[in-house]
């Protein structure tokens, strides 16, 4: 590495370590005197008691901190403070808020003789199984068994708290949050058995002497409890392949006969917008692997053919409405600004021109959520959840819950129930907390709904079941 690399990347590294809590520098250093060290009220109002006199969302709290509220005595900030800076203050507000509500939402959701309380039901949890892995995917059988993923390469079938191996994917690259990733059965898997996976796969050469990869998609299908007649659907060249270990994307779902999947933005977020680079996008290809012809960029010159929507940071959860026909999506954002979007043909999703969230450190990312050309999301959350899978209640075993969106959250440990009215989110509940990192959820044919939980600090998971009690 030469002089000059090596002092620029301490330089970077140094700037990061400075300016690691500058928006609670900013909000010491301009609010504090009034509302508190801790947001909980001094001479002004409380700010984490959501109790807003100007009105609660963003932009109302953006306005007052920018404008002031002169009648409260609250001086305009907005000379002082960058727009950067505001909506880093917003998003540090919302984080405090969530932190202050924790204590009695656990109690609310403690469970009583091993019951829970949630949304009008009550239920149980069941294990099903326990695996010394991270869990990522699962889907169900016709015989009632479950296929799940083992991040390590591992597909599992689990029938009756028994499991067995299937196989061991022999080029999985397990780097990072990277490995074997979903599953996901044909539609028509009755009358053709086909079984789709994705996983990180890696190749030579490689890249400053470490390994590289990305996302590859291929499906087989099991006879005997072996799997057999494996084909690739997707995979890319060689030169879209790099060392870095984070945002794989990697959901599946299958609309008419067009298999759709993400690829997040490995790291490289302005590579999200270039549609020649395959970096933060939803593809579509038909359920065999070829690509399209009425794909948004299939007739574009040096965009990837397969490309059908860009603009996404990290998607993990992917799923089909009730009509059979819309995509719906999550995607990670950064410190805040999870989304949820309906995915659109040749549609633009912003990152990382548009966010909710702000960088790791506390620094300010855009003061932009929105921009013409861009969609907005559906739902967002601020502070994150670490959104992952999401799936639509269909059952009868929680009629209350019915047709509402089970969305899982990693960091934060919950699944929430969101009612959805059209294409718009009209309430968010969390129904379950503090169980472990929910990567997948899932609705069984029996309405019983599966979880995939894995364990904070330590790299073993379970399938887990929410069964009703009445």
């Amino acid at each position: 590495m030469s002089i000059v690399r090596r002092v620029l990347l301490s330089f970077s590294f140094l700037i990061a370590s400075i300016s690691y809590a500058d928006v609670t520098n900013i909000y010491q250093t301009h609010c504090s005197g009034c509302h508190g060290k801790n947001l909980s009220g001094g001479s002004g109002s409380s700010l984490i008691d959501n109790e807003w006199k100007y009105g609660g969302r963003d932009e109302d709290i953006a306005q007052v901190i920018k404008y002031g509220a002169p009648d409260m005595g609250m001086p305009a900030w907005g000379k002082i403070l960058t727009d950067e800076d505001v909506r880093s203050l917003v998003i540090l507000i919302r984080e405090e808020t969530k932190a202050a509500s924790l204590t009695q939402m656990q109690a609310e959701l403690a469970p009583e003789n091993g019951v829970i309380e949630a949304s009008g039901h009550k239920y149980s949890l069941t294990t099903l199984a326990e695996l010394n892995g991270v869990l990522w995917g699962m889907a169900f059988l016709p015989d009632g068994s479950i296929l799940v993923t083992e991040r390590s390469g591992s597909l599992w079938q689990i029938s009756d708290k028994k499991k067995r191996k299937i196989i061991d994917v022999a080029d999985v690259w397990q780097h990072g949050q990277g490995g074997l990733l979903d599953v996901y059965l044909h539609p028509d898997y009755l009358n053709n058995g086909w079984i789709y996976m994705s996983y990180s796969h890696s190749v030579e050469p490689k890249l400053f002497g470490r390994d590289k990869g990305i996302t590859k998609i291929i499906r087989g299908k099991i006879r005997n409890g072996q799997w057999q007649d494996q084909q690739t659907i997707f995979e890319l060249d060689d030169k879209f392949h790099t060392s870095a270990g984070v945002h794989f994307g990697s959901r599946l779902a299958i609309i008419d006969g067009y298999l759709f999947f993400s690829i997040g933005d490995r790291g490289d977020m302005a590579l999200a917008q270039q549609l020649d680079k395959p970096n933060g996008k939803i593809f579509r290809v038909h359920d065999d692997g070829r690509v399209p012809k009425d794909n948004p960029f299939v007739d574009q010159k040096g965009a990837l053919p397969e490309i059908w929507s860009y603009g996404h940071r990290n998607p993990q959860g992917m799923t089909v409405a009730r009509d059979g026909k819309t995509l719906w999506i999550t995607e990670h954002g950064p410190r805040g600004g999870d989304e949820i979007n309906i995915v659109e043909k040749g549609k633009n999703y912003g990152w990382p021109v548009v966010t909710h969230g702000m960088n790791y450190n506390g620094t300010p990312m855009t003061a932009h959520t929105s921009k013409p050309g861009m969609v907005d999301p559906l739902h967002y959350w601020v502070p994150s959840i670490a959104v992952s899978d999401i799936d639509f209640y269909s059952g009868e075993a929680f009629p209350l819950w019915k047709n509402r969106l089970l969305v899982s959250g990693m960091a934060s440990e919950e699944l929430h129930l969101l009612d959805v009215k059209g294409n718009s989110i009209e309430e968010d509940r969390i129904i379950l907390k503090n169980r472990g990192r929910i990567r997948d959820v899932a609705v069984g044919p029996k309405g019983v709904i599966y979880l995939l939980l894995n364990n904070r600090g330590s790299k073993t998971g379970k399938l887990v079941t929410m069964n009703p009690v009445k």
